[in-house]
C-alpha cells in the first residue's frame, strides 16, 4: 500500500512514471535484460553458480536453429525466461530461455536488409511490454509476448529512422546495427551511414517509447549559434556532402543522474577532409547529454579533424573508481586505436592525464590536418602501435618475407601519420584495438579488453582519374571500388566478394535488388540515380561500351573530395596471412583505479597455422566477453569456432568448448527456474567461417 500511494503522488506531482527507477523487476540477476548485460555497457553478471572448479561440465542445454544462416552478433535479451534476439535476416524472434522452443517470430524471411543486427530493446510498464528493433530503415516497436506490431507507435507499428533528420537526409542510406539504448519513456537510436561524402547527417535522437514521436534531436554537425559551429566550414550542417558524426556503437545511461553517454564516429568522407577543414566537433567525440532534454553538459573528442576512420567501436562503461581513497564515478571509453580514455562522469575530467601530442601534416592537396592529437598517459596501450614497428616485426611465419620487407619500408608509418598517396600502415586497423563486441568491467574497476592487431594499408588517389570514364565504371568507382577493388576481384580475406562474373550468380533484377538493398554489411546504394544503377548493372555484366562518357556529375568532385582511398587493404602475407607478427588478436586486464595492465595474453589461434602445429598466435576476433561475478571470463570471437573461459585474476585459460559455427557475438548470462545459462548466437560467414544458423545455450547437467 505504501509503494503504491508513494508511486500515485509522484504521478500527481511529475505527470509520468520515471519507468527504469519504478518498474526494475526486469532488471535483476537472473535476467539479462539489457544489451550487453546493462544500461551501463559492463558485460557483468552476479550470477554465481558456475564456477572455476565446475565450468569444464558445460553441456549445451539447447540449440535454436534460425531459419536463415549467415553472420549473427547479437547480444540477446531474457526476461523473466523469455529470450529475445534476431536472425542473420534480421528477423525478430521470442524463445522459451529454458528450453530453444520458439515464441514467435517476426520480419519477412525473403527479404536480407542490409544489416547484421546486434540485438534488441526492452521496455516495460507494468503489462505493457514491447521489444524495440530495427529492420531496414525501420525502428519497430512489438508486442513482447506475441511480437505483433504495436499499431499506436509511429506508422502501425513502425517509425523511420529518417524521421526529424534534414532534408539533405532524404532517401539517404540509414539503418541501424545496435539497438536502441532505453531509459524512462524514451529510446536513443544508433544509426549507421554512408562512410562517402553521400552520408545522412548523424544527428542524435529521442524517440517516444509510447508513441514513436521524435522528442529531441542533437545537432552532432552544429547548426549556426551552437557550440562548436565554427570548427567546420560555414554551412556544413546544410552540405549534402558532409554528413555522419553518427553514434552506430550504442550508448550507455547514468539513470541517477539522467545523463546520456554518447561515443560518435568521423565525419564522411571517412579519408580525406579538405571539404571539412577544421577540428570538425562534434565527431569522434564522448558527449554528455541531459538524457531528457538532449542539450550538452561535456564532451571530449578524441581524434580531432578524422581522417584515419577512428571513430569510436564500442559503448563506453559507466564504472565507479577508488581515486586516492575516494569513490568517483567514472566513464571509460575504448578506441580503435588502443588507448582507454577514463573520466570523471560528471565534469568530464580525465582521471589519467592526457598529452595534445604533435603530429605530420598532410601531402595531399587541400587537406588540413589538425596539428596535434590526444595520447592519454594511462592506461598504457593494449594494442601495438604503428610507430613502435620495424622490418623484425614481419611475421616469421610469412614465406614471403623479403618481400614484405621491401613493401614495409616504402610504406608511412608514423603516429597519426595521414593518408598518403606512397600508402600509409594504420595500425591497429581500421576495425582496432577495440570494436564493436565492447569490453567487460568488474566491480572492482578491472576492464576485459579483446583486441585486434591487424595492420592495413590506406593508399589514397585523385579522384579526377576517373574522368572520362563511362557511367557505369564510374559509378563503380565511386560506390563500389573501395571494398572490391579496381579489378573487381574483391577481398575474401576482409569480407567483400569478387565481382567478376557476377553475372553467373545473379541476373539483372536480382543484382538491381542487391544494388537498393543491400546485403550483410553491404549498404544498399538506393539513392542513386536510376541511370546509374543501369549502367553499373551493364558495366558488371561487362555490356557497357567503352566509348561512352558519362555525363553524370562526378560525386566525389562536387563534395570537394579530391583523394579517395583505393579500399580496404589489409597488410597480408602470400598465404593471407597477417604481414606482421603475432599476436593477432589479445585479451587485456587493465586496472582502471591505477591505470595498471595487469596481464596481456594471445587470444584465438590462426586454424591454418594450428594445422601445422603452431598456437598461441591470436586472430582476428569480433564479439565481446562477458564476466561473471565467480571470476570467470567467457568469450568466443574468433574464427576458430570455439568458445574460451578465462580466470579474469590471471588470464589463464580454463575450459573451452567448440561451437556449430563461429560466434562473432558477445553472449549473453541469466537464469531460469535457478538454472544459470550462458548463449551465444553462431551464425559464422565473417573472415571466411562457414555459415552457421544457430544460438546455442551452455549450462552444468
Amino acid at each position: 500500500m505504501k509503494k503504491a500511494l508513494i508511486l500515485l503522488i509522484l504521478i500527481a506531482t511529475f505527470g509520468f512514471i520515471k519507468l527504469n527507477f519504478f518498474d526494475n523487476s526486469f532488471g535483476s540477476a537472473e535476467n539479462w535484460s539489457e544489451y550487453l548485460g546493462g544500461i551501463d555497457r559492463n558485460h557483468y553478471s552476479k550470477l554465481e553458480q558456475i564456477t572455476p572448479e565446475n565450468v569444464k561440465n558445460l553441456k549445451i542445454a539447447w540449440e535454436y536453429a534460425c531459419p536463415d544462416s549467415g553472420q549473427m552478433q547479437t547480444n540477446p535479451l531474457v526476461v523473466n525466461g523469455v529470450l529475445f534476439g534476431v536472425t542473420a535476416a534480421v528477423q525478430a524472434f521470442a524463445l522459451d530461455a529454458a528450453t530453444g522452443k520458439e515464441i514467435w517470430r517476426f520480419g519477412d524471411p525473403l527479404k536480407n536488409w542490409a544489416s547484421t543486427s546486434r540485438g534488441v530493446s526492452y521496455w516495460q510498464n507494468g503489462n505493457d511490454k514491447r521489444i524495440l528493433y530495427t529492420a531496414g530503415p525501420n525502428l519497430w516497436a512489438l508486442d513482447a509476448e506475441t511480437g505483433k506490431p504495436i499499431q499506436s507507435f509511429g506508422d502501425n507499428g513502425k517509425v523511420d529512422l529518417h524521421t526529424g533528420l534534414p532534408e539533405i537526409a532524404k532517401d539517404k542510406f540509414i539503418i541501424s546495427n545496435t539497438p536502441g539504448t532505453v531509459f524512462e519513456n524514451l529510446i536513443y537510436m544508433p544509426l549507421r551511414l554512408s562512410e562517402d561524402a553521400d552520408a545522412a547527417p548523424g544527428d542524435i535522437r529521442a524517440f517516444d517509447v509510447i508513441t514513436g514521436k521524435l522528442v529531441w534531436t542533437f545537432h552532432t554537425i552544429p547548426y549556426p549559434g551552437e557550440k562548436g559551429y565554427e570548427t567546420f566550414p560555414k554551412e556544413a550542417y546544410k552540405n549534402e556532402n558532409i554528413g555522419a558524426v553518427n553514434n552506430w556503437a550504442g550508448m550507455a545511461v547514468d539513470t541517477k543522474r539522467g545523463i546520456l553517454y554518447v561515443p560518435t564516429g568521423s565525419a564522411a568522407y571517412d579519408f580525406y577532409g579538405g571539404n571539412r577543414v577544421g577540428q570538425n566537433l562534434y565527431s569522434n567525440c564522448l558527449l554528455a547529454l541531459d538524457a531528457r532534454s538532449g542539450k550538452l553538459k561535456w564532451h571530449y573528442q578524441f581524434v580531432h579533424h578524422d581522417i584515419w576512420d577512428r571513430d569510436l567501436p564500442a559503448p563506453p562503461n559507466l564504472i565507479t573508481l577508488n581515486k586516492n581513497g575516494k569513490a568517483v564515478d567514472a566513464v571509460a571509453q575504448v578506441t580503435k586505436q588502443g588507448y582507454v580514455f577514463v573520466f570523471d562522469r560528471v565534469t568530464g575530467k580525465s582521471l589519467f592525464p592526457i598529452n595534445e601530442i604533435p603530429v605530420p601534416k598532410s601531402k595531399l592537396q587541400g587537406e588540413v590536418t589538425w596539428p596535434t592529437q590526444p595520447v592519454p598517459s594511462l592506461p598504457k596501450p593494449y594494442a601495438r602501435q604503428s610507430h613502435t614497428l620495424t622490418e623484425k616485426d614481419i611475421s616469421p611465419y610469412a614465406e614471403n618475407k623479403e618481400e614484405l620487407k621491401k613493401l614495409f619500408k616504402t610504406y608511412k608509418k608514423g603516429l597519426f601519420d595521414p593518408p598518403s598517396e606512397q600508402g600509409t600502415i594504420i595500425f591497429p586497423g581500421f576495425d582496432g584495438g577495440a570494436e564493436w563486441g565492447g569490453s567487460a568491467v568488474a566491480p572492482n574497476g578491472v576492464i576485459y579488453i579483446n583486441a585486434n592487431e591487424m595492420a592495413w594499408i590506406q593508399t589514397m588517389r585523385p579522384t579526377k582519374s576517373v574522368s572520362g570514364l563511362p557511367l557505369g565504371e564510374k559509378t563503380y568507382v565511386n560506390y563500389c571500388q573501395s571494398c572490391h577493388q579496381p579489378d573487381r576481384e574483391g577481398n575474401v580475406k576482409s569480407g567483400n566478394p569478387s565481382l567478376i562474373d557476377i553475372s553467373k550468380k545473379l541476373d539483372k533484377v536480382a543484382l538491381l535488388t542487391r544494388i537498393n538493398e543491400g546485403k550483410g554489411m553491404m549498404p544498399g546504394f538506393a539513392f542513386i540515380k536510376p541511370e546509374e544503377k543501369q549502367a553499373l548493372i551493364s558495366f558488371l555484366f561487362d555490356e557497357e561500351k567503352k566509348e561512352v562518357q558519362s555525363k553524370s556529375n562526378e560525386i566525389s568532385q562536387k563534395a570537394g573530395v579530391a583523394f579517395k582511398m583505393t579500399g580496404y587493404n589489409k597488410f597480408l602475407d602470400n598465404r593471407g596471412l597477417p604481414a606482421i607478427a603475432p599476436p593477432w588478436g589479445t585479451l587485456n586486464a587493465i586496472d582502471l583505479n591505477s591505470g595498471k595492465q595487469l596481464w596481456r595474453i594471445p587470444f584465438g589461434n590462426e586454424p591454418l597455422l594450428e594445422k601445422e602445429g603452431i598456437t598461441g598466435t591470436g586472430s582476428e576476433n569480433y564479439g565481446g566477453p562477458v564476466i561473471t561475478k565467480t571470476r570467470l571470463l567467457f568469450i568466443a570471437a574468433t574464427k576458430d569456432a570455439k568458445l574460451r573461459v578465462f580466470d579474469t585474476k590471471t588470464g589463464k585459460l580454463i575450459s573451452e568448448f567448440a561451437l556449430p559455427a563461429a560466434a562473432f557475438a558477445t553472449p549473453a548470462m541469466y537464469a531460469v527456474n535457478g538454472k544459470q545459462y550462458l548463449v551465444l548466437a553462431c551464425g559464422g560467414t565473417k573472415l571466411g567461417t562457414p555459415k552457421g544458423n544457430k544460438y546455442v545455450a551452455f549450462a552444468l547437467e
